[in-house]
């Protein structure tokens, strides 16, 4: 699966994602860790300021306070670097009063960030850079 995904990587718009959908039609569960594999929570640190911005408004900070629990520092000090300076406290005061998280709802919530990502970027409103698309 993570050659798939390797390979996947390298190719032009829109290839992977109809080879994607034909190995979907036979197997539904493969494509989608094929998926998965193609772009993780810690390729956010390599979007653009400006698409991660926009990423932001569209996702919920209660997501956000829970995807970040397990996320690498880069992620969190690119996702924080981008939010106003009280947005940021309101989020590090969040996950702070949250107390334990389960991995199982970390996860959950960082694939839920992903597809929004995935979305903006299949829709053109935002552009993932070169670095970014090198996701494996």
């Amino acid at each position: 699966m993570k050659s798939a995904a390797e390979i996947l990587n390298f190719m032009d718009g829109g290839q992977d994602e109809a080879i994607l959908g034909a190995i979907g039609e036979i197997d539904e569960t493969l494509s989608g860790q094929i998926r998965d594999l193609m772009f993780v929570f810690d390729n956010l640190a390599d979007i653009e300021d400006r698409a991660m911005q926009t990423v932001l408004r569209e996702v919920p900070n209660e997501k956000l306070a829970v995807a970040l629990r397990g996320a690498d520092q880069k992620v969190k000090d690119k996702i924080i670097g981008n939010m106003s300076q009280r947005a940021a406290e309101i989020l590090k005061d969040d996950m702070e009063a949250r107390g334990p998280v389960r991995l199982a709802d970390v996860e959950s919530a960082q694939k839920e960030i992903l597809a929004i990502v995935r979305k903006m970027a299949d829709d053109g409103t935002i552009q993932l850079s070169a670095k970014a698309e090198t996701f494996v």
